[in-house]
């Protein structure tokens, strides 16, 4: 069996594999790489749901929404929060600076390529800050950089444009094995094929999840147990949010419980925009998106509200308990259920009829349903314990018709062993982006791109 021979190989076309490889070709335009991809370009990317004659998921071989060129992230708000505050844990292995300055050099690009014109906002001296302390909530530091889902496409087009000629693109293939070699690694894909390599990055994002264990049990890399998020995406009218999202855009809130005094937390707050479904390794949860262009935008803002649940001994499956609340909300509403917070407090299951007289128009056809059926008590009680807090930095957040969308579940990958170059025990592979559990969002993902490819750079002229 003949195999190609690469300098590098990157598994995966997410934000981390994109930037790692842009940076090469910058910093190494002599090396040989390929870049291996399960999904489709970008322009092959389209999800069948049209809402009228496809209204749910079809379980598509590859999600168009999950994977492809631009990863997880391409539908997405393309929100880059530049902050050590949240969003991964990147700067416990290279510094705090480091990793800023990564995720500025990242932002650069950004607006280098398509994103000139969009904004970065900032909670620096906000007067909401004080607000949220007088209300037992805490607003999280970040500058937020919103390209917003169309113009991030236009972004990862260009970039795509820019990278094609000098890389090698293996799309609609799926990598199976990874087996070192002496000088290098073989990469084993699709029907008996392979290709070799002296430098692998692997780049999964948390739809590869599954795959990275597996691979990590293959070569006997350590790995420890990360948490999972689990919670609702609420949808309300954009009016009742706007005082904050006219300022900060999105605002990472977070929220002690008075009753078990656990974690409860806004997450990727979407402006005028839509609720999404979302396909993960065959389960259907709930996520959000938002246009910069007003003619795509919406009367309503979605935000999610997620309680983190961390495992240890002797259960220490995290995304397999998130997986399997997914699973119940699944077989009840057949997908993504909605009910009216009024409904939720008063202990009934939504109707169709009862939501179509509500205030709030779902940008999402779901199935109403009662999400205490699904949600565990104690996550349940700490969302709606968030929601009356928000109620009083947001009044109209508790009305009756805001909308509750199940479930929303954001897994995280398996930390994987990595030492302070985000390489394995095995010198020359490297772990980046999400699918690594180091990273959780889009900038830090792109930031450890660029940090592996400058080593790997500097490597290859040593």
């Amino acid at each position: 069996m003949n195999s190609a021979q690469f300098d590098v190989i990157i598994i995966g076309a997410g934000p981390g594999g994109i930037f790692s490889a842009y940076e090469l070709m910058q910093k190494r335009p002599d090396l040989n790489i390929a870049v291996f991809e399960s999904g489709n370009p970008l322009k092959k990317r389209c999800c069948p749901i049209d809402g009228q004659k496809i209204t749910s998921c079809i379980h598509c071989p590859t999600c168009a929404i999950m994977n492809g060129f631009g990863g997880a992230g391409a539908f997405s708000d393309g929100k880059y929060n530049i902050t050590n505050d949240f969003g991964g844990t990147l700067y416990e292995y290279i510094g705090k600076n480091e990793a800023i300055d990564l995720m500025k050099y990242v932002d650069n690009i950004n607006i280098t390529h398509g994103g000139q014109q969009t904004k970065l906002y900032s909670t620096a001296g906000t007067k909401f800050k004080k607000l949220c302390m007088q209300n037992k909530l805490k607003l999280l530091d970040a500058s937020v950089r919103h390209l917003g889902t169309d113009i991030n496409y236009i972004v990862l087009n260009n970039l795509y444009q820019e990278l094609k000629s000098h890389i090698t693109f293996y799309f609609q293939t799926q990598v199976t094995h990874i087996k070192i070699l002496e000088d290098g690694f073989q990469v084993d894909y699709g029907d008996n094929l392979s290709a070799v390599c002296k430098q692998c990055i692997i780049s999964v994002g948390r739809s590869g999840s599954k795959w990275m264990e597996h691979i990590c049990k293959e070569l006997d890399i350590p790995t420890k147990s990360n948490r999972v998020d689990i919670g609702v995406r609420v949808e309300l009218p954009a009016v009742i949010f706007s005082h904050l999202t006219d300022e900060l855009y999105e605002s990472k809130i977070v929220y002690r419980t008075e009753k078990f005094e656990d974690n409860v937390r806004t997450f990727c707050m979407n402006p005028y925009g839509i609720v999404v479904n979302e396909n993960t390794n065959g389960i259907v949860t709930v996520n959000g998106h938002s246009y910069e262009d007003s003619s795509k935008q919406t009367e309503n803002t979605n935000f999610a509200l997620l309680v983190a649940k961390h495992f240890s001994e002797p259960f220490k499956d995290s995304n397999g308990y998130g997986e399997s609340i997914a699973r119940l909300s699944n077989m009840l509403g057949g997908g993504v259920i909605v009910q009216r917070f009024g409904d939720l407090i008063r202990g009934r299951r939504s109707t169709a009829s009862r939501i179509r007289e509500g205030l709030v128009t779902p940008t999402l056809t779901a199935t109403p349903g009662d999400l205490s059926l699904v949600l565990p008590k104690r996550i349940l009680d700490g969302i709606m314990e968030m929601i009356y807090a928000l109620d009083k930095i947001a009044p109209g957040t508790a009305n009756d018709d805001t909308l509750l969308y199940g479930v929303e579940v954001k897994f995280y990958n398996m930390e994987v062993e990595l030492d302070q170059n985000l390489e394995t025990k095995y010198k020359g592979l490297y772990i980046i982006g999400d699918g690594s559990g180091v990273t959780h969002s889009l900038s830090h993902a792109s930031a450890s791109g660029v940090y592996v490819a400058r080593n790997i750079a500097k490597k290859s002229h040593s």
